[in-house]
């Protein structure tokens, strides 16, 4: 029998976060997930009356694909891909993985690659700008050792935080946004980090479910060459199979200068050198999903977490939010303020308004984990 909690998050991929109806062309993209999963965001796509796409993927077998991948070869699948993507106007991708470091021993250079001449159009110049996307991972036994959770415990968790209350949530983070519209200067503070930029005409979103479960922050971007200063991050990041510890970063005039991780600091340097834009931040955005309190180095989750902010090198979106920079790297790193992390500040233009992970003006106050997690 299906568990209905499967169901319960197969109609909210399709109503509330892709709003799929019969105009719609979706492609349900699935990396080892069980099939019975899959075949029910399907029967729940149909249901909306969209056309429905399949595609099933191995996460073994891509490695393999990757470990032989070229240029010409990844020319040929971002080719065929692209040619897809533009017969979508939605996406939804669910990713199952036993093993977060599966593709650890993929060459950096191919990853490069793979990322510039794959991610590059089909990714930023397609689906992200030109559909309505979501993404999440399953749940498995992988993600519950991350968690420090037995399994049994990560689903309940899982699928809590996955199906909040993201009606609510869009309505308290409405002060926030149109804060964050007025607001020139940015400034970040806490162990490590003295950080300031300007968000001045760069427009705020505030994400509620449409394109990451779970979901929970409100997003803007540096103006390009505005950021100055340090930022020291708390959490572990994984990337490209890899887990960067201890990162911070020296930035002036918006490009990262000097960029430390540990015994992976080459690695991040390598990275950070995929392209120009890498070594320039394509997002800025605070945290404040009240179920997700600490990281399990999966940036879905992690980057929600009340009371954190992510400050992200790479490609910036299109549209309000955006500053215009382009990369074929996205990588969201999080740091989270409150007390139990070290705590922090962050201030708009002189003004204090949120310490210690939690908001300290009225109009916010709503974007609390008392208030909205009640």
């Amino acid at each position: 029998m299906l568990d209905p909690r499967v169901t319960r998050l197969a109609e909210l991929l399709t109503s509330h976060s892709t709003e799929l109806n019969p105009s719609d062309n979706v492609l349900i993209h699935a990396f080892d997930i069980p099939d019975e999963v899959t075949a029910e965001i399907v029967r729940c796509a149909q249901a909306t009356g969209a056309n429905v796409v399949v595609r099933l993927e191995s996460n073994t077998v891509r490695r393999q694909q990757m470990l032989g991948m070229t240029e010409a070869n990844t020319d040929l699948v971002a080719d065929i891909e692209a040619h897809e993507m533009d017969r979508m106007t939605a996406y939804i991708a669910i990713r199952g993985s036993d093993n977060v470091s599966g593709m650890a021993d993929v060459p950096s250079e191919t990853m490069r690659m793979w990322q510039q001449r794959y991610a590059t159009p089909v990714v930023f110049g397609r689906r992200v700008p030109n559909t309505k996307w979501v993404a999440l991972r399953w749940p498995n036994g992988s993600m519950a050792q991350m968690a420090g959770m037995s399994t049994a415990a990560f689903e309940d968790f899982y699928f809590n935080v996955c199906t909040a209350d993201y009606k609510r949530m869009q309505e308290a983070a409405k002060p926030l946004v149109d804060l964050m519209n007025r607001t020139d200067r940015v400034r970040l503070v806490g162990p490590g980090t003295d950080f300031s930029f300007s968000i001045k005409g760069i427009g705020a979103v505030s994400c509620h479910g449409r394109r990451n479960i779970p979901d929970g922050e409100c997003f803007s971007c540096p103006v390009r060459e505005s950021a100055n200063g340090v930022v020291q991050y708390n959490t572990v990041s994984l990337n490209q199979g890899t887990e960067f510890k201890d990162i911070r970063f020296e930035v002036r005039d918006g490009r990262i200068v000097d960029a430390s991780a540990g015994d992976n600091t080459d690695k991040m340097n390598e990275i950070l050198d995929t392209d120009e834009g890498a070594r320039y931040f394509g997002e800025w955005s605070l945290g404040y999903n009240p179920f997700v309190l600490h990281p399990m180095k999966d940036t879905l989750f992690d980057e929600k977490i009340a009371g954190s902010f992510h400050l992200t090198p790479g490609n910036a979106y299109t549209g309000p939010g955006g500053n215009g920079n382009q990369s074929a790297i996205h990588w969201d790193i999080v740091c989270i303020q409150r007390p139990e992390y070290g705590g922090g500040e962050v201030w708009f233009d002189d003004v204090l308004i949120r310490k210690d992970g939690l908001f300290v003006v009225d109009e916010l106050r709503g974007l609390n984990p008392d208030l909205l997690g009640a």
